[in-house]
């Protein structure tokens, strides 16, 4: 089982340095009013993820620092979890440290790793469970009552809860998207129309890939084509000589003259016959060059009417360019975009139809999955409400009756909600309920909703109850309560007591108390004093044994240390505690 076993506080609040050891069961931690016990639970909560506060920076002190101690077990979740982060065991404890500075700035560390704040956060759950007046009001809530009951009813609701989120969801899904199907039908109608439009265009084209580079290409030649032919042939004279005129000079017949000079003394030097074979190879070039630039200007003719075609041609895919592409490929890429879009344009009755489909389905899926939540939370109310009534027996509450409400509002209409039993009820993603924690303090009365028919004193023992029972269901390795004991005094208060001490056999409890019939039954009594400065330091935080001990309750039942009727009171209710244990 994972143990807090101590933490060291500096500078928060009116802590200056003090270090608080604590034991694995169970813990009190006293001390007058404004003495810093609460800064114990502050403490804690920051080493659990808790919000930073720098206004809990001790005033001249430019940080706050908690450092805690917890030894975990091999496997436990928060073990894993911690070593998932890069934390390192010391001798199999969980080093934590939180600093706050003054600005405001926070930083955390685990195991001797920097984490982020929500690290410490997911180990919060699997450690720790903290309870203080803030928790009392959130019980008050009907949300939380209902977690509470899920929480304690364990698989019998998680598992169709989890089935009931899942269809939750995709319905959530799936009506988003037939919303906008239907309430943009307009739109999509337009939105189909112009695809068609320009589709339409584009198929009259018939536009083909690289088309319309090579139409420019074609177009560039056959405007120049008596230029092109009139340069190919002059060219052709030049290289191949001009039969009408004999006399005339050619680069065909000078390279042969140079190739026949050469050739006739090649064989007495090899670089002369190098230099005679690439005379040779330029004459042959200039023949094919010749020859080609013959044909050329032959097959080359003015075509003012395949120069009209084409330019028509191109008009017309120019046209197609202006709209939907910068180029030929690009229209043609919109066009096939375009298509599948008109594709599913054009299928948004048939999705419509699918998805109104699905939607039924999924809520009647619903209507069974909550009603299996429903009677899963009914079942489990009558289960915790019968555990928490008999835990308060133990309170001095012996004729108080615990029960759960589990109701569903009615929808309106069937469209906003699902059957339950028969009914349309609102529904949400916990379900169709609506939980309520009920109490009767006493024989004839009338359930009332805790928030109005509990005083701070019994909705202290009613929460104190509902976590001794979920000790027995769901338990967490550590409790600690912040004065849970408000408002209760005399034999309930050693009720109080006796329950903690009970609780304290199965898991780890610290409270902190101003009731001496309380701290008499902590295994470990923890004062908290300040110094003539208003500070508490490291000597501020003691464990109390013997006689320091009855005098500390003496102090807590009569205000007054020496008193012979409180010690003598003291020295009792230590022998009734541990006449209990």
């Amino acid at each position: 089982m994972s143990v807090l076993e101590e933490m060291r506080i500096r500078s928060l609040g009116v802590i200056d340095d003090a270090v608080v050891e604590l034991s694995p069961g169970f813990t009190a931690v006293t001390g007058e009013t404004g003495a810093g016990k609460t800064m114990v639970v502050t403490s804690l909560g920051l080493l659990l993820g808790g919000r930073a506060d720098p206004a809990l920076v001790r005033v001249g002190a430019k940080a706050a620092v908690v450092e805690g101690r917890i030894t975990v077990s091999d496997g436990d979740a928060a073990a894993l979890r911690a070593e998932e982060a890069g934390a390192e065991l010391d001798d199999g404890a969980l080093l934590i440290s939180r600093t706050v500075s003054a600005e405001g700035r926070s930083r955390a560390h685990l195991g001797g790793r920097s984490v982020p704040v929500g690290v410490l956060t997911e180990l919060a759950d699997e450690l720790v469970a903290v309870h203080g007046q803030t928790d009392q009001q959130g019980l008050l809530k009907p949300a939380r009552q209902r977690g509470a009951l899920d929480r304690y009813a364990g698989d019998g609701v998680e598992v169709p809860h989890a089935k009931y989120a899942a269809a939750f969801r995709r319905l959530r899904a799936v009506a988003t998207e037939l919303e906008e199907l239907t309430t943009r039908a307009r739109e999509r109608a337009q939105e189909a129309d112009l695809l068609r439009f320009g589709l339409n265009e584009v198929a009259a084209v018939e536009p083909l890939p690289g088309e319309d580079v090579e139409l420019a290409a074609e177009a560039e030649r056959l405007g120049h084509a008596e230029a092109l032919a009139s340069a190919a042939s002059l060219a052709h004279t030049a290289l191949a000589g001009n039969p009408e005129d004999p006399e005339s000079i050619d680069a065909t017949t000078v390279v042969a003259a140079a190739g026949q000079a050469l050739d006739g003394v090649r064989a007495h030097d090899p670089a002369l016959a190098a230099l005679a074979d690439r005379v040779g190879e330029i004459s042959i070039l200039l023949a094919d060059v010749s020859g080609e630039l013959a044909g050329y200007a032959d097959q080359l003719d003015a075509d003012p009417v395949r120069l009209a075609v084409v330019e028509e041609r191109r008009a017309a895919l120019t046209a197609l360019t202006r709209k939907y592409g910068e180029d030929i490929a690009a229209v043609l890429a919109w066009a096939q975009e375009g298509a599948g879009r008109l594709t599913e344009l054009e299928g948004d009755d048939e999705r419509i139809g699918e998805l109104t489909a699905e939607r039924d389905a999924l809520r009647a899926e619903l209507s069974a999955l909550g009603q299996a939540l429903t009677d899963a939370r009914t079942e489990a109310a009558a289960r915790f409400a019968d555990a928490v009534t008999e835990e308060l027996a133990s309170l001095a509450m012996p004729h108080a009756r615990v029960s759960f409400a589990v109701r569903q509002t009615e929808a309106a209409d069937e469209a906003s909600g699902i059957d339950i039993g028969g009914r349309s009820v609102l529904y949400g993603p916990s379900g169709a309920d609506e939980v309520e924690l009920l109490l009767a303090p006493h024989p004839g009365a009338q359930p009332r909703p805790i928030a109005k028919g509990a005083s701070g004193g019994e909705l202290s023992r009613v929460m104190l109850a509902v976590e001794v029972v979920f000790a027995g269901s769901d338990p967490v390795p550590t409790y600690l309560f912040d004065e849970v004991d408000a408002g209760v005094g005399g034999k309930a208060a050693v009720e109080v007591g006796r329950r903690l001490a009970k609780l304290a056999k199965s898991a780890q409890v610290v409270v902190v108390t101003h009731l001496p019939q309380v701290a008499a039954f902590a295994d470990r009594q923890l004062l908290v004093e300040k110094t003539v400065d208003g500070s508490v330091t490291r000597s501020g935080v003691t464990v109390l044994e013997g006689e320091d001990r009855v005098r500390e309750l003496s102090r807590m039942l009569a205000g007054q240390e020496d008193s012979e009727t409180a010690r003598a009171h003291a020295e009792e209710l230590l022998a009734t505690a541990r006449a209990d244990g």
